[in-house]
């Protein structure tokens, strides 16, 4: 047992070390002693996001059943299931062992049902179709996270309103790593670190759409980036990229709730909003206020040490993912324009059949 124990010490030694996690002359006792009464980041206030997750998890599910869905019956959003299908034990069977089989196996069901191999693929559709959450189910959600995000703008925006590298990048790295952590910064942090950690579990039963593995990734990399982050004191920098982010998620789900709303006047003009919000964001403001300066600027005035590449990198990765998401939206526009309007193309093509 004290084998074990001392192995498993080594391990953690090894991959909290210093040359690794901190700029130079920098020791994690720089960090606990708040040498020169500066309030440092500690690594052990992330465990408090677990808590916090918990807490948002709560607060979602209170709101979307007290509030969110009897607002959307009221609005007329239909909480029943669009297809019906009809039952047969032959097909049911094959489903339950692959829901998307190849076109040889619809041939071979249709000579055991009497249907034809077009009537069996149809049948498979629906009942695909039928397993889908309701559009109440799909408002409920959006209406959470179109909240949430709102929320949490604001609540940046009052937070970094005073802050020096809200305005000018540079002050991210200007004296680093010896920046202080104020009270609403740290909840700042433990709020959105908490709400990403309530994604990464209510992804499995939320609505699943075709880019759930994309999600899922962007959600990882994004706790990932918030604990580096934090753990390196780079706090300033992840300000910036939360703000950045909850800038175009607020029109992000409005546009899907109008589209549930089946208001296409109402969905297009806050798509145009997404749009510009956008573009103007994540391809705009996080590759020159954040990505630019993380990666070049930075060189010039910061030491540099292998947590930073890592920090970096998923910053990179986070903007490949947008550059994805963007080709979507683009596509999205192109449809809205020259064919039927609004429609979220991260949904199956049988998703909407009636």
């Amino acid at each position: 047992m004290g084998s074990v124990r001392n192995t498993i010490n080594r391990l953690s030694d090894a991959f909290w070390s210093e040359s690794i996690w901190l700029p130079p002359n920098v020791t994690w006792k720089t960090y606990s002693d708040r040498a020169g009464g500066i309030n440092y980041a500690q690594f052990n206030d992330i465990y408090y996001s677990l808590l916090t997750a918990i807490v948002i998890l709560f607060i979602r599910v209170t709101l979307e059943r007290l509030i969110f869905r009897p607002v959307g019956k009221a609005l007329g959003i239909s909480d029943k299931q669009r297809v019906k299908v009809e039952p047969n034990e032959i097909l049911e069977k094959s489903f339950r062992i692959n829901n998307r089989p190849p076109q040889s196996t619809y041939i071979g069901l249709s000579k055991q049902s009497d249907l034809s191999a077009k009537q069996v693929e149809l049948w498979f559709k629906r009942r695909r179709s039928y397993n889908k959450p309701t559009i109440l189910t799909r408002f409920t959600e959006s209406s959470w996270r179109c909240t949430f995000y709102a929320f949490t703008f604001v609540y940046g925006v009052w937070a970094l309103w005073d802050k020096p590298w809200t305005w000018d990048s540079m002050e991210c790295f200007v004296d680093y790593p010896h920046h202080s952590v104020s009270t609403e910064i740290w909840w700042y942090y433990n709020i959105e670190l908490g709400f990403y950690i309530s994604l990464i579990i209510s992804q499995f039963f939320d609505v699943k759409y075709s880019d759930f593995w994309q999600m899922f990734i962007h959600h990882v990399v994004t706790v990932l980036l918030l604990c580096f982050s934090w753990a390196c004191n780079l706090h300033r920098i992840g300000t910036l990229v939360l703000i950045i982010h909850d800038f175009a998620d607020i029109p992000l789900e409005g546009a899907k709730i109008a589209r549930y709303l089946r208001n296409p006047v109402l969905a297009n003009i806050v798509f145009a909003a997404l749009l510009v919000c956008w573009i103007y964001s994540r391809l705009g403001l996080l590759p020159t206020r954040v990505i630019a300066y993380s990666t070049y600027y930075a060189l010039f005035i910061l030491p540099m040490f292998p947590a930073y590449y890592i920090f970096n990198g998923l910053l990179c990765a986070l903007q490949v993912l947008h550059i994805i998401w963007t080709w979507l939206i683009l596509k999205i526009a192109h449809n809205a324009i020259f064919v039927d309007g609004v429609k979220d193309l991260r949904e199956s093509d049988d998703e909407d059949d009636d």
